[in-house]
């Protein structure tokens, strides 16, 4: 005699294939958007304004269900009959040709949606031209394959700060905020220009949100014709 207990187990055990097949099918639904917002933000290069992963994966579903929405608009019926094979119920049609189910997976969650952030992302070039740079700051920019060079920065408190930008030197990058490591200091005058190299300096430490206005100087400012730090200032 089977007891109350043991028919509701089996019924558990009999639904839970169904459970983790629309997990599978909700995640598969899903896949199409993840790939165009991974691609477009690897083409396009990171955005201030989307750092926050809520954002983020709201645009991923955002895509999702407009390419499957078209899915179902141009192919409904060519997918579901393959995905049900001969029978109304179940999905037959997936394991009696992998190859083929394979193939259209590939097509729909990979090469669409990648064709279509290339489309998205070059009619962006296009339309915005020089205003559009995949670097997503001035201050990236400004640091990004910059060689030796003086660095001369104005404080929002007033005062001057200046150094010497070179191998040992730093600047962080998108997303983290800006900060400037000199690899030496320099004293400065109160008009802002370069007094002399500070003794036993081991490097000056400048945060972007302290700067109201940054030079980089390519030629030293004590010898106009030398391209790198005064030799009577360079480090032992």
């Amino acid at each position: 005699m089977t007891t109350g207990a043991q028919t509701r187990g089996r019924r558990a055990v009999g639904q839970a294939p169904s459970t983790v097949l629309q997990v599978a099918l909700m995640v598969l639904l899903v896949l199409p958007g993840v790939t165009y917002q991974f691609l477009r933000e690897r083409w396009r290069g990171p955005v201030p304004g989307q750092r926050e992963l809520g954002e983020r994966v709201l645009r991923a579903v955002t895509a999702s269900v407009v390419l499957d929405a078209l899915y179902v608009i141009v192919a409904g019926p060519q997918l579901l009959a393959l995905a049900r094979g001969t029978k109304a119920h179940g999905w037959e049609g997936l394991a009696r040709d992998p190859r083929l189910s394979g193939l259209v997976a590939l097509l729909l969650f990979v090469l669409v949606p990648a064709a279509a952030a290339a489309g998205v992302s070059l009619r962006e070039r296009r339309r915005l031209r020089g205003r559009f740079h995949a670097t997503p700051t001035a201050w990236d920019h400004m640091f990004r394959d910059r060689g030796p060079c003086f660095v001369r920065v104005r404080l929002k408190s007033g005062g001057w700060a200046g150094g010497w930008f070179g191998a040992r030197s730093f600047a962080s990058s998108y997303p983290n905020p800006g900060e400037l490591f000199l690899q030496t200091a320099w004293r400065m005058d109160q008009d802002g220009s370069f007094a002399a190299r500070s003794p036993q300096t081991a490097g000056l430490y400048v945060r972007c949100e302290d700067i109201d206005l940054l030079e980089i100087l390519d030629r030293s400012p004590i010898v106009p014709e030398g391209p790198h730090e005064p030799a009577a200032t360079t480090d032992a």
